[in-house]
């Protein structure tokens, strides 16, 4: 899997396709955690949330990690060209499924729109090893996709789901091709679900969560 193709043309395709409705669900509850001093960010792509982020904590040391090189140079740009003091990033290289942090050390984890990448057995292997880098009541913040139970919502958001994974999988090598639910995986790693907002019929959701 590699976003490195889909990096120079990610911006204008999510402002045509879904204007600046990612970006809410991103920055949802930024502005409602504890000040965070350490921040965990995976999967973060060119830094949208992560320059809000910055803004937002000023006294935030993050660690980014991304599996693209070519979004890992543009999340680098975006922060520079912010004058966002880029020495407060830390900017990984690496298969998260892979990538070893140090245990404990982070008071914010932030998943968005990454969980879903994933192919249905990744999750409970990944999900518990991301919890194991959270501090004591740390909180993580994770915005993503899903389907809603019934009805017209329903099937609207299977169609929308069902072509964008087409499009990934053909664009990126995505390796899931369908949405895995990771609230079972949280819960099961220690976390609690505090808050949680829905959007575009309940396609999209913005989340809260705080370890136990």
């Amino acid at each position: 899997m590699s976003f490195d193709r889909l990096a120079p043309h990610y911006r204008w395709m999510e402002r045509l396709l879904a204007g600046e409705k990612l970006q809410r669900c991103r920055t949802a509850f930024l502005h409602t955690v504890p000040r965070p001093q350490r921040v965990l960010m995976l999967g973060e792509g060119n830094g949208r949330c992560l320059v809000e982020l910055l803004r937002t904590h000023p006294e935030a040391h993050c660690t980014c990690v991304d599996a693209s090189q070519r979004m890992l140079e543009r999340a680098r740009a975006r922060v520079q060209e912010q004058d966002l003091h880029g020495e407060r990033i830390d900017f990984v290289h690496a298969d998260a499924t892979h990538w070893q942090a140090p245990p404990g050390k982070f008071d914010l984890l932030v998943t968005h729109f990454f969980l879903d990448c994933f192919r249905a057995d990744q999750p409970a292997e990944l999900v518990p090893r991301l919890a194991a880098t959270a501090a004591p009541d740390a909180r993580w913040l994770l915005a993503d996709f899903q389907e809603p139970a019934a009805g017209i919502a329903k099937w609207r958001a299977r169609g929308i789901l069902q072509a964008m994974y087409f499009f990934f999988q053909q664009a990126t090598r995505l390796p899931a091709s369908r949405l895995t639910p990771p609230d079972a995986f949280l819960q099961q790693s220690g976390f609690i679900l505090r808050e949680r907002s829905l959007s575009e019929w309940g396609l999209l959701h913005s989340d809260l969560w705080q370890r136990a």
